[in-house]
């Protein structure tokens, strides 16, 4: 280039001169400064574009900072803070792969800080005033995952951040679609994601964390749920335990599909962008609160001496758990929270343990059982009534027992005969393990009434003791579930020894009665003949009476049974024999002195009989047992098991 050229660019007329500075500056020597390279002049530029909304929401530099919540009283500004925090969070990737020790790095570091400890402020604030709207039955019934999903990121796409509508569109969009409920949650998972993007994870999980495991706790408190320690279980009396149990049974749905899934919801809402974070964030929130739930019935069952009323209220956990099986498996499906839920399963296996147990312990219980004295009236064994009373109501746990002796090997009282007794109309089909259990308990029961019949001295009354107490025993069955589970079958052959006990007790109790009459009315000879077949029969229906007037039969049906069957075979011969000879009774006076009894007079004594004699107590006492069955343990029958266990 010509000199003079060189001097015109050097020293031009439009330049102005130089100063001191440029004298004493490097490029003055031929060291020109670095150029700003291409991403600290955009970290420039978004620095100069942030630092002014940064500033401005400072918690720590303005009294306007400390009080004003931002996304309450300005949802635009709000949106425009994110907006500007990502921007400056881009900024700052582009630039630390460049120069990490820039000035501007340093500068956009500070920023960050200041933009977190706001974010960290209004996450709290939202999530501490708001817990009406965020309440996990809020949240449950009205939300669910896709259409919270998608309303949040409807609420994105309906604001522009690089245009300047009116936020009443916004707030107006928002408001059509969603509730207010639901538009917490979107704010919520804005700021959750903003900060999780921004590296501070860990101090926004601390503020959900901390509240809203608080929230769980609280919930589950409220349902009267507590932890006790097994020394406490095992130390509590049975009023004060069956409380609590009545408490957690009223309580486990609500934990489970309210309380659990709202929270799932929430969490899985405010942090979408992370499945590892919002699985592991559930799990801390709900692991305390649910592994007390669920763990109480394992306590439970594992603290508790046996009885017959702790068995029914640990069915009925099992039922509570099993029945929210499926809510739980999806609730608690994360690898994160597989502790939850096998504490539940764990619980469910602890009370299968328990009613397997209580189960043996009665079979060994009624088979060692062994009263002093025969039961008044060859009535109803109280043993019976107890044993029918608790089947009855174990019926009722079908499904759940079922489960319970599935994999359990058939009773040793359990013969080949019954294994297929009834409950298929293929002989080769076995009987379902539970059918299997209540049938050999029934067999034990029978055979230890067989051996109480023993004990009356008068043999029709053992058959009658025998007929009584097995109709009692069908007639639970017949009118329970036991019916469904033992099959026509087995009922049926058991009506026909129940027959066959009726007609052995009128053989043994009757027989000389009907013997004491002829067969044919016409036959008696001599009017001393007939003398002495009305004075034996007077004998023996007397005697007979007398003895059969203290039974009682309890079942209606059996009793008409058995009443019509003897009234055929006595009350038809005597009224023939009698009005053959009616006309002799009335020409001989002597033989006025000997018919002590009326075909009339026959009929009302064998209608009055087999309801027991008044005052015994028999009657009435079962009568009222089985008016109403509870699960009270101070019921006759419930006394009556715990007799037997101890």
């Amino acid at each position: 280039m010509p000199r003079k050229g060189m001097r015109s660019l050097l020293f031009s007329p439009k330049s102005s001169p130089p100063s001191s500075d440029q004298f004493s500056s490097p490029s003055r020597f031929g060291f020109s400064p670095a150029r700003p390279t291409f991403y600290e002049s955009v970290m420039a530029r978004t620095l100069d574009m942030v630092s002014p909304m940064i500033a401005k929401w400072d918690i720590e530099a303005t009294a306007f900072g400390r009080v004003t919540s931002l996304f309450h009283d300005n949802r635009k500004e709000a949106l425009d803070f994110i907006k500007c925090v990502k921007n400056l969070h881009r900024g700052m990737q582009y630039l630390i792969t460049e120069d990490s020790n820039s000035e501007k790095l340093i500068r956009a570091q500070n920023l960050m800080l200041i933009a977190m400890k706001r974010l960290q402020k209004e996450f709290y604030q939202i999530l501490s005033m708001n817990r009406a709207h965020l309440d996990p039955e809020t949240v449950s019934i009205r939300s669910s995952r896709t259409s919270i999903e998608s309303s949040v990121s409807d609420y994105e796409d309906d604001y522009d951040y690089d245009d300047d509508e009116d936020v009443g569109v916004v707030n107006e969009s928002i408001s059509e679609v969603e509730d207010v409920s639901t538009a917490v949650m979107a704010d919520l998972r804005l700021i959750a994601e903003c900060m999780i993007s921004s590296g501070y994870t860990k101090e926004c999980l601390k503020i959900y964390k901390i509240l809203r495991k608080s929230i769980v706790d609280e919930g589950i408190y409220k349902l009267g749920v507590e932890k006790f320690t097994s020394s406490q279980i095992q130390k509590m009396d049975w009023e004060a335990l069956e409380l609590r149990i009545k408490y957690w049974l009223n309580g486990v749905g609500t934990a489970v599909k309210i309380l659990f899934n709202g929270e799932k919801i929430l969490c899985d809402q405010v942090f979408a962008t992370s499945d590892s974070i919002r699985e592991s964030c559930f799990a801390e929130i709900t692991r305390e609160g649910a592994m007390t739930l669920f763990g109480f019935p394992e306590d439970v069952a594992k603290n508790s001496k046996l009885a017959p009323e702790k068995l029914f209220r640990l069915l009925d956990m099992y039922t509570g758990i099993s029945h929210q099986w499926p809510e739980i498996d999806s609730i608690f499906s994360s690898e994160s929270t597989a502790s939850i839920k096998q504490q539940a399963l764990t619980s469910l296996i602890r009370i299968a343990q328990f009613v397997r147990t209580s189960f043996s312990d009665m079979e060994s219980a009624v088979s060692k059982f062994s009263s002093k004295s025969p039961t008044t009236g060859a009535g109803i064994h109280n043993l019976t009534t107890g044993v029918m009373n608790y089947l009855t109501i174990l019926s009722d746990y079908s499904s759940i027992l079922t489960d319970v002796f599935s994999d359990a090997p058939p009773p040793a009282n359990f013969s080949s005969q019954e294994s297929n007794l009834g409950f298929s109309d293929s002989d080769e089909t076995p009987a379902p393990a539970v059918s299997r259990q209540l049938a050999g308990l029934i067999s034990v029961l029978l055979r230890k009434l067989d051996t109480e019949a023993k004990n009356y001295k008068d043999i029709s009354l053992s058959h009658l003791f025998l007929a009584n107490n097995l109709q009692h025993v069908v007639v639970k069955i017949r009118t329970s579930n036991l019916k469904y589970l033992l099959g026509e079958v087995w009922i049926t052959q058991h009506e026909a020894k129940i027959k066959q006990f009726a007609e052995d007790y009128e053989r043994t109790g009757w027989s000389h009665v009907i013997d004491s009459l002829p067969s044919e009315p016409t036959v008696g000879g001599t009017p001393e003949k007939v003398k002495e077949i009305f004075k034996t029969f007077n004998m023996s229906f007397d005697r007979a009476y007398k003895k059969q007037s203290e039974c009682v039969v309890h079942d209606s049906q059996l009793r008409d049974d058995i009443k019509v069957s003897i009234a055929r075979k006595i009350f038809r011969r005597y009224r023939e024999f009698y009005n053959t000879h009616s006309s002799e009774i009335r020409r001989n006076e002597s033989m006025v002195s000997v018919v002590r009894f009326t075909p009339e007079d026959v009929g009302h004594h064998l209608s009055d009989l087999f309801f027991g004699s008044v005052g015994t107590g028999s009657f009435s006492s079962i009568v009222t047992s089985e008016s109403r069955m509870t699960f009270n343990a101070n019921t006759t029958w419930f006394k009556i098991l715990k007799y037997i266990y101890l």
